[in-house]
C-alpha cells in the first residue's frame, strides 16, 4: 500500500490564490474551500491512491511562536482566507478523508509523524508526502518516504534531495538554520546562502560538526573567513533556528495507518455541506461513496 500524506494548509493557500473566487448563499467567500474540494477529488481518482490524510494549520501559531517571537503568526494573512480553514477541515471530513486540525503543533509535524509511523509499517510500501514544502525535505528516506509536489507533477526522494540541496535529509533543519525561512520567520545567520550552507553541510552534516576555524574545513567556500566568523558569533541563535526548523514526530495522532484507508464519502454529510456552500454538483464528482 501508499500512503498519501497531503499538506493541507498549503494546498488551501494554493486555491485561494489560484481557483476562482466564489461565495456561498449566505455570502461567505468559499473559493479556495470549493477549490481545495476540487483538488482532493482528483487526488482520489488516481491510481494507488487508496489511504490518504490531510493536516491543517488550524490555528497558524504554535509551541514555536513560545520559542522565537519572530517565528510566522497569521498576521499579514487574508481574513477571508483564515475563515476559510474550518470550512476547509469539514468539507475534507465530509469526504470521508482523514483529517488533523493542528494547534498546539503545526501540519507538518503531524505530516512527519505519520510518515515516521506508516514507513516502520512492513504493509507500505511507500508513503508520498504531497507538499513542496523544503521543510519535509527532512522526512525523506531513501525511497520510501517521498516528497511530490502535486502542481509541478514532481516527486523528490532521497536522491532528489541531495540533488536540490547538496545534503542529506537529516541536514534540512541544519541547513534552514543558515539560510533562514522567510515563510516561517526563521532569519538564519548573516553572510550565509544556500550554496554556502551546502557545501559546508554537504561535508560536515550537521551545525555542531563545522569547525570554528575556517582553516580546518575540509571543503573550499568562498569567503569561508567570513561565514566562520559569522557562525561563530551566532551559534546560540542557530541552535535555536534549527529546533525550529526540525520537525516532530511525536504529535499524539489518534489513526492509525489502517486507519487513512478512504472507503468513501459520507453521502448525508457532503451533501449537506455542498449545499451550504452553494455547489451542489460537485455531489456528482464522486465515485465512492461509505455506505
Amino acid at each position: 500500500m501508499r500512503v498519501h500524506l497531503v499538506d493541507g494548509t498549503f494546498e488551501l493557500f494554493r486555491a485561494y490564490f489560484g481557483a476562482p473566487k466564489a461565495t456561498a448563499p449566505d455570502g461567505r467567500e468559499v473559493g479556495a474551500t470549493l477549490g481545495l474540494l476540487r483538488s482532493l477529488l482528483s487526488l482520489l481518482r488516481e491510481t494507488g491512491v487508496t489511504h490518504v490524510a490531510y493536516a491543517f494549520d488550524h490555528v497558524i501559531e504554535s509551541f514555536r511562536n513560545e520559542m522565537f517571537p519572530g517565528y510566522k503568526t497569521s498576521e499579514g494573512v487574508p481574513e477571508d482566507l483564515l475563515a476559510q480553514f474550518p470550512l476547509a477541515e469539514r468539507a475534507v471530513t465530509a469526504l470521508g478523508v482523514v483529517v488533523w486540525p493542528m494547534i498546539e503543533f503545526e501540519a507538518d509535524d503531524a505530516l512527519a509523524t505519520m510518515a515516521a509511523r506508516a514507513a516502520a509499517r512492513s504493509e507500505v510500501e511507500q508513503v508520498v508526502i504531497c507538499s513542496p514544502d523544503k521543510d519535509l525535505a527532512q522526512c525523506v528516506r531513501g525511497t520510501r518516504v517521498v516528497c511530490f509536489d502535486r502542481i509541478k507533477r514532481q516527486g523528490r526522494d532521497e536522491a532528489g534531495v541531495r540533488e536540490r540541496f547538496g545534503i542529506s535529509p537529516a541536514s534540512i533543519p541544519d541547513w534552514l538554520a543558515l539560510v533562514g525561512d522567510t515563510a516561517d520567520g526563521i532569519p538564519g545567520v548573516p553572510r550565509w546562502g544556500e550554496r554556502s550552507a551546502s557545501a559546508v553541510l554537504g561535508r560536515y552534516q550537521h551545525l555542531e560538526a563545522i569547525p570554528d576555524d575556517p582553516a580546518a574545513w575540509e571543503v573550499s567556500v568562498r569567503g569561508a573567513a567570513a561565514l566562520a566568523e559569522s557562525l561563530r558569533q551566532h551559534r546560540a541563535e542557530v541552535g535555536l533556528y534549527r529546533r525550529l526548523a526540525t520537525l516532530r514526530t511525536d504529535v499524539p495522532l489518534a489513526e492509525d495507518v489502517a486507519a487513512l484507508e478512504w472507503r468513501g464519502a459520507v453521502r448525508p454529510r457532503l451533501r449537506a455541506f455542498c449545499d451550504e456552500m452553494g455547489a451542489p454538483d460537485l455531489m456528482t464528482r464522486v465515485q465512492r461513496w461509505r455506505e
